[in-house]
């Protein structure tokens, strides 16, 4: 944003809690990530911006924003490589899925930013 680096979480999916809709017809491409709340504020919105898949439309007529959270000042996402035992900025791999991913939303409003971790494997004891 404004000539920083942006975490963002895409994903590909149908109609479904993916979307967070069951209306929907058609695939559909997901981003998880920040947005000004409007063009003149300082404050940031998490939301889903969601536009079908095959869309290739230069403007973004196609696109909805999903506004999930208000006033959030950070978003950092990493993902658990198991191959190297460690945490990964960046996900590279179209074939193997992360073990974890953790995602930290930091708000104007708490001192301490929340923290989530998502497992998309199971983990060995």
């Amino acid at each position: 944003i404004e000539g920083h680096d942006r975490d963002e979480l895409t994903w590909f999916c149908s109609a479904g809690p993916g979307v967070l809709t069951r209306y929907a017809s058609g695939d559909y491409q997901v981003s998880l990530r920040l947005r000004r709340h409007d063009a003149k504020s300082q404050q940031f919105d998490l939301g889903l911006l969601r536009k079908p898949k095959n869309d290739t439309a230069v403007s973004n007529e196609h696109e909805t924003w999903v506004r999930l959270i208000d006033n959030v000042a950070t978003l950092q996402i990493r993902f658990f490589d198991s191959r190297l035992n460690t945490w990964v900025q960046r996900w590279t791999d179209t074939v193997t899925l992360p073990r974890l991913i953790k995602v930290v939303i930091g708000r104007t409003d708490a001192k301490v930013p929340t923290e989530i971790i998502v497992p998309l494997a199971r983990m060995p004891l």
